[in-house]
């Protein structure tokens, strides 16, 4: 059985991204901060629950001691959790971005490294954004061009540059970040737009389900790598 720890899983992408690597037969841990919201969405679907707070140190290193005892390893790992940091630009909204978006890769990532480095297939997917790479958003023919979020995109930014220096310092263990594709979620619901989390999702459980020859260090979309 494959264990996989998807953060932020209550909701959204992660929600799906959970249904369809259960459907695959893999062990699914559910981590979320909430912990009424994340027993009932592991409820739903057949999952496991982890309460997981990324902004928080001591939340992840327990997250991650509980599935170590219970599992003995971790096969994937989904850095799904996220925030959109719009509102007001000002110093407490970009720390608040970054210490989810980007600071949080690093503390459940360091967390589980012991337990990813015991699997036969360890692979690290971070959902990250197009709305970060530098290519996209001085194109004036892509939607991110006039995308206003400037803390969030910033804050992608980085979490795709950590996914490329993790890759590179961890050879043993897959690292992709992933631009999943607009979706309707409640990130987006201020916008209006985006299509069904299950149709993001699917991208998101192909980087997860790569085989122990597949790629790392890339940053993909649906139809492959994209420029950033």
């Amino acid at each position: 059985m494959t264990i996989t720890l998807i953060t932020g899983a209550n909701k959204g992408i992660g929600f799906e991204t959970a249904r369809q690597l259960l459907a695959l037969g893999h062990v699914v841990y559910i981590g979320a901060r909430d912990l009424e919201r994340g027993e009932k969405a592991a409820a739903e679907l057949g999952a496991r629950f982890v309460r997981l707070d990324v902004t928080d140190d001591a939340s992840v290193s327990s997250a991650l001691k509980a599935i170590g005892s219970a599992e003995g390893r971790l096969d994937v790992l989904v850095n799904n959790a996220g925030v959109l940091g719009h509102g007001a630009t000002d110093g407490p909204t970009a720390l608040r971005a970054f210490d989810t978006n980007a600071v949080g890769v690093v503390r459940v990532t360091e967390a589980a490294l012991p337990l990813l480095r015991k699997s036969s297939n360890p692979t690290v997917v971070t959902v990250s954004s197009s709305a970060g790479s530098f290519w996209a958003v001085t194109n004036p023919d892509r939607p991110e061009f006039n995308l206003p979020l400037a803390l969030y995109s910033a804050s992608k930014s980085a979490a795709t540059m950590l996914t490329v220096q993790y890759a590179k310092s961890q050879p043993g263990i897959k690292f992709n970040a992933v631009e999943p594709g607009t979706t309707a979620t409640d990130l987006t619901a201020g916008f209006g737009i985006g299509r069904a989390p299950e149709e993001s999702a699917r991208v998101v459980v192909r980087l997860a389900t790569l085989d122990a020859d597949g790629p790392t260090g890339t940053f993909q979309d649906e139809n492959g790598e994209v420029p950033w």
